[in-house]
């Protein structure tokens, strides 16, 4: 998984609540588990004219020139700021996906749906929470100024903007995971030699549960 320790990019404004992840990515995506792939799908229903699927190249497809994502100015923004409740409804794990691919590195919302909100992290993309103050003020500066950027600092919990510093607060292990590029998989592995060690005594200790399995 990429780590996450800094990150400067331009903001993309979703100003909408309660945003679904049927929204972020429509359920005739889900039929692939590639993780890779998705961010031509990003809000698909919202992105284009007409409907789509896998098999639809999306260059052929309609784009809707009013919504935010198809902005010129927009193109390449690396940090979605949203509303209340981002990624709620089913816990489709697309849905971060679809962001990661596309290149949001951060979500900035005043709140979101719990299971959206511990996908991103073990897909390595940071879900700030900022008050709605916060959101504001990089609300209105994000559509003032598309090229302005923030910068995002891990370590010291710190947005900046504007000349702004906006702090956060995060889970202790979750921000350590997210500095070190540790997946639930990659937290495992650093336990592998206790693991070895385990599998080699239990090995010794009670050999008919190995029988057949290999070395």
């Amino acid at each position: 998984m990429q780590a996450f320790t800094t990150h400067q990019g331009r903001m993309l404004p979703l100003d909408r609540a309660n945003v679904d992840t049927d929204a972020i990515i429509p359920k005739q995506y889900l039929k692939s588990i590639r993780r890779t792939g998705f961010g031509p799908f990003l809000f698909d229903d919202w992105r284009y004219l007409d409907p789509g699927t896998l098999d639809v190249d999306p260059a052929t497809r309609r784009v809707n020139p009013d919504f935010v994502l198809n902005e010129p100015a927009r193109e390449g923004a690396s940090i979605l700021l949203a509303r209340d409740n981002f990624g709620c409804g089913s816990s489709r794990e697309h849905a971060v996906w679809a962001l990661k691919d596309y290149g949001i590195r951060c979500v900035i919302a005043p709140s979101y749906a719990d299971i959206f909100f511990s996908n991103c992290f073990k897909n390595g993309v940071l879900p700030i929470v900022l008050d709605n103050a916060a959101l504001d003020h990089l609300f209105a500066t994000a559509k003032a100024s598309p090229e302005r950027e923030a910068q995002i600092d891990l370590g010291a919990q710190i947005v900046s903007c504007d000349d702004q510093q906006f702090p956060f607060d995060i889970d202790t292990k979750r921000k350590q995971n997210l500095m070190e590029g540790l997946d639930e998989i990659g937290i495992t592995l650093t336990q592998a030699d206790a693991i070895r060690a385990y599998e080699e005594r239990r090995r010794k200790e009670a050999p008919w549960l190995f029988r057949g399995a290999r070395a």
